[in-house]
């Protein structure tokens, strides 16, 4: 009976990010800060009789949910680290956030395109005054919340700078993180944007302004929508991590006998990624020293070898 579950085959399955926990309490700084900004407004504009600061206070409101189920993901993810029936531990909640966010950040880039031609088309009256307020405090909020999610948020791999590194530059990224940093930076740019465009309708009489940067605003966070959407999706469906991940990995297995005949690299947490080599070799070693070599290789963290026997030739198959 062989129980000891210190033994190198016994895979442990927390795959979260290094910095889970420090992202998780900044998330929750921001829904809070958010979610302030948002019963703010929206008590204003009550008060004032402000349709402005009310549209904005509820606009605030979808960024505040958006932001709390990045925080919930953080929360579930760490909560259930160790549950069996996740098979290869909960790292991909964040990624399931994040495809949600990004879900949401095309709903709002549509929304805003749609609003904008219209105006376009009908401009609406504007009272300047107001809504350049409403604005610059909206930005305010938003230039806090981008400082407290955005201070790693450029340096995801720091202290994974090996020899080997090729160029992984996503390897450690928290897509739940990053959703939560683009719906500020989204809520930021279109902040921005009103403030200038709001500027040259009231000192310039360009009133097309408002639209014309709604539009361009819409753009601009749908590519960030779309971008989101493609990392966070390549993660859900398990993906392949990419050729240079390969690369390595049988670069550092083949050893001159041993031929890699089937692998599969996939993430599956931030900085975490899950191998399984099948390989044939003359006079194979056991499974554990060909896991061995990758032991260099930290993101490597659950790796699976099957080893075969060669019966023919394989090496001139291989060469050929």
């Amino acid at each position: 009976m062989h129980h000891d579950h210190t033994h190198p085959s016994v895979h442990k399955h927390d795959f979260l990010g290094s910095s889970h926990d420090s992202h998780a309490r900044r998330t929750r700084w921001v829904v809070a800060l958010t979610a302030a900004m948002m019963v703010l407004e929206i008590a204003a504009g009550l008060w004032t009789g402000s349709m402005a600061l009310l549209a904005d206070g509820i606009h605030m409101a979808t960024h505040a949910g958006a932001l709390g189920v990045a925080a919930f993901a953080y929360w579930f993810a760490k909560r259930h680290v160790g549950n069996p029936r996740f098979t290869f531990g909960t790292g991909k909640v964040g990624d399931l956030a994040g495809f949600a966010s990004a879900l949401l950040l095309a709903v709002f880039a549509i929304g805003i395109a749609v609003e904008s031609f219209q105006r376009l088309l009908a401009p609406a009256n504007i009272a300047y005054s107001e809504a350049i307020w409403v604005a610059v405090l909206g930005l305010l909020v938003n230039l806090a919340s981008a400082w407290l999610l955005g201070g790693d948020h450029h340096h995801h791999h720091q202290g994974h700078d090996h020899s080997h590194d090729h160029g992984h530059a996503h390897s450690h990224t928290d897509n739940n993180l990053r959703s939560a940093y683009l719906h500020v930076l989204a809520d930021a740019l279109t902040s921005v944007m009103a403030i200038v465009a709001l500027l040259a309708g009231r000192y310039l009489g360009w009133a097309w302004m408002d639209a014309a940067m709604g539009l361009v605003g819409a753009f601009v966070i749908a590519r960030w929508s779309w971008s989101l959407m493609h990392d966070t999706a390549s993660v859900l469906i398990d993906a392949e991590a990419g050729p240079d991940r390969l690369a390595e990995v049988r670069e550092a297995i083949e050893d001159g006998d041993a031929v890699v005949t089937d692998l599969h690299v996939w993430r599956v947490g931030p900085g975490h990624y899950a191998v399984i080599v099948s390989l044939v070799a003359d006079r194979p070693l056991p499974p554990q020293e060909y896991a061995e070599l990758l032991a260099t290789h930290e993101e490597y963290a659950h790796v699976t070898i099957e080893v075969h026997t060669c019966e023919g030739a394989h090496r001139l198959r291989h060469a050929a």
